[in-house]
């Protein structure tokens, strides 16, 4: 069975987000975050039990950003293994961050357990699965590496049981977990409500200003001043250079399957392909079925490998994986993607930001791990503004340097950098003449290029195509219908509104701006006047 994939929409997301009023006038707290999800709302929460004020703005309604579009695994497992980061970063960094990952999931059940809050949270079992050509011996290796760590109840089987479909050898990690997150960001709304939280939605950050006169302005030229800025937009929208020379943005693709209730088992499954496969299943029992959620065909944000029209989808390609691992018939009802930031060591940057005031915190390079990353962030920016010492400040760092990967640090910005050469190709389409409603590109002017959008109604739409950020030339994505940049992973609406940061402003209107030439002429490598 094929499924014709259109508009994008995480199974979560059948949950209302929550709207709050816009911020209108100027206010005060001892902390404002910047960002309501996870990591927002969990920083708000923590505060105030601790008797702390807080103040909360998010450009969106709540649940709108990347907690919407998670496949919600609650786990202790990295994309970078153990065994990895033992012989890169020792011993004793690999166990905190072990450590770090099982007292997020913990810290997430004693929230959900001490505010009430019906979210499907359960405990299951993590499987980490072999794809070939890679062998038992890797997971062997993970093993050991795990029990020296610490981690007990940790097993390889030869099988995993009461599967569908053949996997073959798998390393079974225990006390992992699920839940509904949106469910989850709901409870801790009302939570952080009752405890006094001021929450503003569509009220965007656009001054970050740290220091002994901390203060946020908004899109609105309201001020908020406060002691401290935590800054949980997932990737930093106050730094624009240095935090992201050590992280890459990333596509992820997830599909929701509908199959017969009790078929599957409940659990969460990794494979080790490259980009992997992750599985786990999600029971609705006002539904008569189950929905296995499948993620993976990761690639480099605006450097989709398919791009065109006629290529199969990450989507189309999950599902024939689904049909292919499960034997089964793979019948899609949800389909969506999210931004994963890959920090380059392997590790979260949680901390104060690099170059900048004491006070001001943030909190990006998730990777795989955004729930329990933003607990993390929570619980460790929670004791920094307490003065309590915390053993995972100097692992999270910001402002570290891993000498060991450094192969990878070159390669993600030497990859970064090539990106610039789409200031002197020609764009992807002859002319807009070509464009049916509902689709996009780029088209070259004179020396210039332009990004154009015909909408559904026939109306064409033309912008400038650099991204606010750094001045990458942004792509189409058919997939997703949205302008990416290939740089440092901002992405735009079809209106040229921001979807994904870093950047905080939208791509311009023509009418707003002439169409943009390198300022060395057609033929030049990036230049270093700027734009």
């Amino acid at each position: 069975m094929t499924h014709s994939f259109q508009v994008t929409h995480s199974i979560w997301q059948s949950v209302s987000p929550l709207s709050f009023d816009p911020l209108g006038v100027n206010t005060s707290a001892d902390v404002c975050i910047i960002g309501a999800g996870i990591t927002g709302l969990t920083n708000a929460y923590l505060l105030a039990k601790a008797g702390k004020s807080v103040v909360i703005i998010d450009k969106d309604p709540l649940g709108h950003g990347e907690t919407a579009l998670t496949s919600a695994h609650l786990s202790s497992v990295l994309d970078e293994r153990y065994h990895e980061i033992i012989t890169r970063q020792g011993l004793d960094r690999a166990r905190l961050a072990l450590e770090s990952q099982i007292k997020a999931i913990d810290q997430i059940e004693t929230i959900i357990q001490a505010e009430g809050i019906e979210c499907d949270f359960e405990r299951i079992e993590g499987y980490l699965t072999l794809a070939p050509p890679h062998d038992i011996r890797e997971l062997e290796t993970e093993l050991r590496a795990l029990k020296k760590i610490g981690l007990r109840g940790a097993r390889i089987l030869d099988q995993m049981p009461r599967s569908a479909g053949t996997w073959g050898p798998c390393l079974v990690l225990p006390r992992q977990a699920q839940f509904h997150p949106l469910k989850y960001l709901k409870g801790l709304t009302d939570a952080v409500t009752r405890l006094g939280g001021q929450i503003y939605t569509q009220t965007a950050a656009k001054e970050v200003h740290g220091g002994p006169h901390a203060h946020v302005m908004t899109d609105r030229d309201r001020k908020i001043g406060c002691e401290a800025i935590v800054v949980a937009t997932h990737v930093p929208i106050n730094d624009r250079f240095v935090i992201h020379t050590k992280q890459a943005a990333y596509r992820s693709y997830a599909i929701g399957v509908r199959v017969l209730r009790d078929t599957i088992a409940k659990r969460l499954i990794w494979d080790t392909a490259d980009p992997y496969h992750y599985v786990r299943l999600h029971s609705d029992p006002q539904k008569n079925y189950d929905t296995l959620i499948v993620g993976g065909q990761d690639h480099r944000t605006g450097q989709e490998p398919h791009p065109t029209n006629t290529s199969p989808s990450p989507f189309h390609q999950l599902q024939k994986w689904v049909q292919e691992k499960f034997q089964i018939e793979a019948a899609v009802q949800d389909h969506w993607s999210g931004q994963i930031i890959e920090p380059h060591d392997g590790l979260a940057y949680i901390g104060r930001n690099p170059g900048d005031f004491d006070n001001v915190w943030i909190a990006t390079g998730y990777s795989g791990n955004g729930l329990t990353y933003g607990t993390i962030a929570a619980m460790m920016f929670r004791d920094r503004f307490l003065g309590k010492a915390n053993a995972w400040e100097t692992l999270y760092d910001p402002r570290r340097k891993n000498w060991n990967h450094l192969t990878t640090f070159l390669g993600e910005n030497l990859n970064t950098a090539l990106q610039y050469k789409d200031w002197i190709y020609a764009g992807d389409l002859e002319s807009s003449d070509s464009l049916s409603p509902g689709q996009g590109g780029l088209i070259t002017k004179g020396l210039g290029k332009v990004a154009v959008y015909r909408d559904e109604h026939g109306v064409l739409h033309e912008y400038s195509p650099v991204c606010p950020h750094l001045g990458g030339i942004v792509r189409w994505n058919v997939t997703e219908k949205t302008f990416d940049c290939p740089c440092h992973g901002s992405r735009f609406n079809s209106s040229g509104e921001v979807v994904n940061g870093p950047s905080v402003h939208g791509l311009k209107p023509l009418g707003e701006a002439e169409i943009p030439v390198c300022p060395h002429g057609i033929h030049c490598s990036p230049s270093i006047n700027g734009l």
